[in-house]
């Protein structure tokens, strides 16, 4: 008897999209159970390939090029997504992300191309923002991204500040009056962190790091950001707000703006249609790069799992590593396993994916 499994992975961060992923796995089950009825609902978090998961998902979705600022100042060839009925997916890993770095910047890299991307959906008139702000470079707090939309970020002198975290540190005044005003039915920003943007669990003291930063910088880009939080109308209580740390402190300029913090996975299921394509399934297939402790706290396989519990849909994971215990999912597959090392699959990460499908699929 036929089978209808979905789908719904997330990335497998730098090595395979999203929809890459849940083209592999299908590739792999069909190779053992080829009258399986499969549908492919690829996922994100709000991080790198939430652009890509949206588009795989939603029918109509058309992407818009934009070449915009990168985070080091060079030129990024870069796109927004116009979904059906107006609203827009803007992604920052695409325009300021990390991966668009080397060598790494912590002081210098910036949000500003993300800016600009956000004011060419407006221009397009979009009548809704879907604002991804996972795989940030930066630590500026959003203030290259606001800065695009109308912002206005000036020194002791009168001019304005230099982009980066190391701008932010020379700051007087913020003018925030002139801001683009935030489309009809708003903005929403899509995240999987509720850090708050200052202090021992802030946006340089956590992230910082993974951005190149040294402990002696990120004591230094924490203090810049104090600094913005004073400068910022209302800054002491955005600073607190659940995802304001996120993205380098992104969250709090868009907080800033207006925009409100929803839960990446989440938006994003609710997006793609998960939940109804879940009704009725045999099973449900999802997975990211590494399993871990925080896989837990918002990230797509607990989405996706917390969904399937509601129809009573198995689920099976398939990652990259599997680091933490996985015994609540009704299967799973490790690539570095299948592959016989961690750098095996990673360097032919769609062939071990269509071998986890096949695995899954034999049961």
């Amino acid at each position: 008897m036929s089978r209808r499994v979905v789908l719904a992975p997330d990335s497998f961060k730098g090595t395979a999209t999203a929809a890459q992923a849940a083209d592999a796995l299908a590739r792999g089950w069909r190779s053992v159970a080829p009258s399986d009825e499969l549908v492919e609902k690829p996922m994100a978090d709000g991080g790198e390939g939430t652009l890509d998961a949206f588009a795989a998902a939603v029918p109509g979705a058309e992407r818009v090029p934009v070449t915009v600022q990168g985070p080091d100042d060079r030129p990024v060839d870069a796109a927004w997504l116009r979904l059906p009925g107006g609203a827009a997916v803007v992604e920052l890993a695409m325009t300021s992300g990390i991966t668009l770095l080397d060598p790494l910047r912590p002081l210098d890299a910036h949000t500003f191309g993300f800016g600009q991307a956000i004011a060419a959906a407006l221009d397009a008139g979009a009548t809704r923002l879907l604002l991804a702000i996972g795989g940030s470079s930066s630590t500026d707090g959003g203030v290259g991204a606001l800065a695009a939309v109308g912002g206005v970020f000036l020194d002791a002198h009168g001019r304005p500040v230099r982009l980066g975290n190391r701008g932010v540190g020379t700051l007087a005044r913020v003018d925030l009056s002139a801001l683009r005003p935030l489309p009809r039915d708003g903005a929403l920003i899509l995240s999987d962190v509720s850090n708050p943007l200052c202090g021992p669990f802030g946006a340089a003291a956590i992230f910082g790091p993974q951005k190149g930063a040294t402990p002696e910088l990120v004591e230094a880009m924490d203090e810049h950001l104090t600094r913005l939080v004073r400068a910022v109308p209302g800054g002491a209580d955005l600073c607190e707000q659940h995802g304001a740390g996120a993205a380098g402190g992104t969250g709090f300029g868009l907080l800033a703006w207006g925009a409100r913090m929803a839960g990446g996975a989440g938006a994003v299921a609710d997006a793609i249609g998960l939940s109804e394509a879940l009704r009725g399934a045999d099973l449900v297939v999802t997975g990211e790069g590494r399993f871990d402790g925080q896989s837990a706290a918002g990230k797509v396989p607990s989405e996706v799992a917390a969904r399937a519990a509601a129809w009573g849909v198995p689920v099976a994971l398939v990652a990259g590593a599997i680091d933490a215990d996985a015994t609540g999912f009704a299967a799973s597959a490790s690539l570095t396993e299948l592959a016989g090392s961690g750098a095996a699959a990673m360097a032919e990460p769609l062939r071990w994916l269509e071998a986890a499908g096949a695995s899954l699929a034999r049961g």
